[in-house]
């Protein structure tokens, strides 16, 4: 089973393809694609490619896990559940011109 992800380009969420063809950022809305539609997934991606909405377009293998998809990859489940560091400690290149080293 495979979901497809990338990050929309404006504002660099994470973003999922859910059953409508729609991208939202909640991993469990994703459309889930079976091994037998490939033909289907492959179009999904063509057509996402052709927006120039999406970058860092990836198929992503996920298992259902007591009735939630859970991605195979450690990366992608960093990726559904946020930052790992807290956002109000983070610096940003807006506020002062410069980062700090």
């Amino acid at each position: 089973m495979e979901i497809l992800t990338g990050n929309e380009l404006i504002s660099g969420a994470t973003v999922y393809l859910d059953p409508r063809g729609q991208w939202v950022e909640e991993l469990q809305e994703a459309r889930v694609f079976a091994a037998e539609e490939g033909e289907a997934r492959d179009a999904a991606i063509a057509a996402t490619k052709a927006t120039l909405r999406i970058i860092s377009l990836e198929t992503e293998k996920v298992s259902v896990v007591d009735g939630l998809l859970v991605p195979e990859r450690l990366r992608e489940r960093i990726r559904a559940k946020g930052p790992t560091a807290p956002v109000l400690d983070r610096q940003h290149l807006y506020e002062d011109g410069h980062v700090s080293i």
